[in-house]
């Protein structure tokens, strides 16, 4: 079983690697737990968006940044209400920071959901919504290179989103980041 109301789950991957569908499963199974789906977070600024990567880079990255934060606000109120939160967001070594930043009082349990780019793909273009993964197949390397050894990383490629769920409550202590 999962640790209960010890923990902010935090699930990251490249897009199409399963992290919305996996964060609603994993706190389905959680007692008093929230899903935050970090696109929703960022999505809430109407006037002046900026989609990852859009020019002015600098804006974007800051967005993503924002994203982070807000997200972790949010799922340090939840803690403090007695909820656990299940974060998914495409996280790099810079969101992490604003997590870490924001998250001090509680432990972070780190997910990254890592199927081979062309599987991440397949499944991208197989979504009735969203479709990003062409346009960030490329953050595949940047997130090996960066969060490679932090947290929990798991093959989902011959997975079904139970299957990854069971794994992940197998192995829960390994997504454990330390302080």
């Amino acid at each position: 079983m999962l640790p209960l109301n010890d923990s902010v789950w935090l699930v990251t991957g490249i897009p199409g690697a399963g992290k919305s569908t996996v964060s609603r499963e994993l706190a389905g199974g959680l007692p008093g737990s929230a899903h935050i789906e970090v696109d929703v977070v960022r999505q809430m600024v109407v006037s002046g968006y900026l989609v990852p990567g859009q020019e002015p880079l600098a804006e974007s990255n800051a967005q993503l940044e924002l994203g982070a934060r807000n997200a972790a606000l949010l799922a340090d109120s939840l803690m403090d209400a007695g909820f656990t939160p299940v974060i998914d967001d495409v996280v790099l070594l810079r969101q992490l920071a604003r997590y870490r930043e924001v998250l001090t009082r509680w432990p972070l349990r780190l997910v990254v959901l890592a199927p081979p780019v062309e599987v991440a793909l397949e499944r991208d273009r197989g979504r009735l919504e969203k479709h990003l993964g062409g346009r960030f197949a490329r953050l595949d390397a940047e997130l090996r290179e960066q969060m490679l050894g932090l947290g929990l990383w798991l093959d989902t490629s011959g997975m079904s989103v139970v299957e990854t769920v069971d794994a992940i409550a197998r192995r829960a202590d390994e997504a454990l980041l330390s302080p």
